[in-house]
């Protein structure tokens, strides 16, 4: 089926199957970031320094990141040889139950190390889940889009992580309203048991859905390699190290301004942990609408030039954004992540997936863009919160060390989706 015979029907359907799972695979994964640092760390990793507690706590949710390259290869080799769909479903499977699992775990005082062993195990699970759900879904609606609107299409997953962190926040930040003995003993546990509800309506949709044309193509002309990731190293090596170098930012923007700012508000500004919480809701919130946005610009400028200007803006904008957020004044605050986060980090993000897509063909492409953006993800994400608590506490609980390490990223990013313009296939 050539991209001009699919169906503005198929096409919604495909975007909402897209859309939504992501939107509940992100959810799971990053209501455990959010209570991180506010809950885990009391609840399974009780020590006498509050710092080495949260750390820990930390540890854990990096290794979520840990595992997400080992899900990205496994579903990315099985969706390049059998197809993307099935592929979908198992991932939604694996995170929800995992998710649910964590909601009802019991703490390190009812069963001592037992605690934190088991949701070291759970938290790999959702990295598992999550390392094949990403590049499962924004494949699907970027090979069943036409092709000078692929930047825009491949977007609409992408809008999954901000409604995601905007629920997951969002539910913390209410039960956050409730007193401190019930929200620790139950109130944070409600996020994690209801996903279960997410997770039903989300397969139920998915299960409606068809391969990718591109796919079918594949298929029919017997084109699959027998072993992906070895077809990928081969082949793309350069494309490989210019992908994860993008990636670098996203990363550490994200997980200091959506997860690590929590505990900062929290601790080190000593604002109530609600406010933070809807700050950081408020930003995912309005991020929703510049991700498009941003996706659509991509089509027309070129995705690694529009990736390229992003990581500068970003870099510009770290050190004015943490020294509103160090004021304590609420609407600087709230501004502090509106602007970085809500609207400028999006001109990263909105172009990323169609970015990744562009650098491998597909019959490695499943493969390909999981392996970039989530092995990446170690270096990139999941140590930037320890990082940042290190950065914070070596620097006088000031964060100008942070501030150095995220220009540093973004101008790291910003060189490598430069390169990118002249290797990836660009828009026709």
């Amino acid at each position: 089926m050539a991209s001009g015979a699919i169906s503005d029907r198929d096409l919604r359907r495909v975007v909402a199957a897209s859309l939504i799972g992501a939107t509940i695979e992100w959810y799971d994964f990053f209501l455990y970031g959010t209570v991180a640092g506010i809950v885990f760390n009391k609840l399974y990793f009780p020590a006498a320094d509050p710092v080495v507690s949260i750390m820990l706590a930390y540890t854990t949710f990096a290794v979520g990141f840990v595992a997400r390259p080992l899900g990205g290869v496994i579903f990315g080799h099985f969706g390049d040889r059998i197809g993307r769909k099935s592929m979908l479903v198992m991932t939604l499977m694996i995170m929800g139950i995992a998710t649910v699992l964590i909601g009802l775990l019991p703490t390190y005082q009812q069963i001592g190390v037992a605690a934190p062993i088991a949701l070291l195990l759970l938290r790999i699970l959702q990295g598992i889940g999550l390392g094949g759900e990403w590049g499962g879904a924004v494949l699907m609606t970027y090979e069943y889009a036409p092709e000078n609107k692929r930047g825009l299409y491949a977007s609409l997953p992408q809008i999954g992580l901000s409604i995601g962190l905007c629920l997951s926040a969002g539910v913390v930040a209410i039960a956050s309203s409730l007193p401190e003995a019930d929200f620790l003993a139950w109130g944070w546990r409600v996020g994690f048991i209801a996903s279960f509800v997410l997770v039903v309506v989300g397969l139920y949709i998915r299960l409606k859905i068809l391969e990718t044309p591109e796919f079918t193509k594949l298929k029919e002309q017997r084109q699959e390699v027998s072993i992906p990731f070895v077809s990928m190293i081969k082949e793309y090596p350069r494309n490989i190290l210019l992908g994860m170098g993008a990636r670098y930012i996203d990363g550490v923007f994200f997980n200091v301004f959506a997860v690590f700012s929590i505990a900062y508000l929290v601790n080190t500004v000593h604002i109530s942990r609600t406010t933070a919480l809807w700050a950081v809701c408020s930003s995912a919130f309005v991020m929703i609408f510049f991700i498009p946005m941003f996706g659509s610009l991509s089509d027309k400028w070129g995705r690694g030039k529009t990736y390229a200007i992003g990581s500068v803006l970003l870099a510009l904008c770290a050190y004015p954004a943490f020294w509103a957020m160090s004021s304590g004044d609420l609407v600087a605050i709230f501004a502090s992540l509106i602007l970085p986060f809500g609207i400028i980090y999006a001109m990263c993000y909105g172009p990323e997936a169609a970015l990744f897509c562009d650098l491998f063909d597909p019959r490695v492409r499943y493969t390909g863009i999981s392996f970039v953006y989530q092995f990446s993800g170690i270096f990139a994400s999941g140590i930037t919160p320890i990082i940042a608590t290190y950065l914070i506490a070596a620097n006088g609980n000031q964060p100008w060390y942070l501030c150095a390490y995220v220009v540093f990223a973004a101008l790291v990013s910003a060189a490598c989706a430069a390169a990118i313009k002249g290797r990836a296939t660009m828009p026709r």
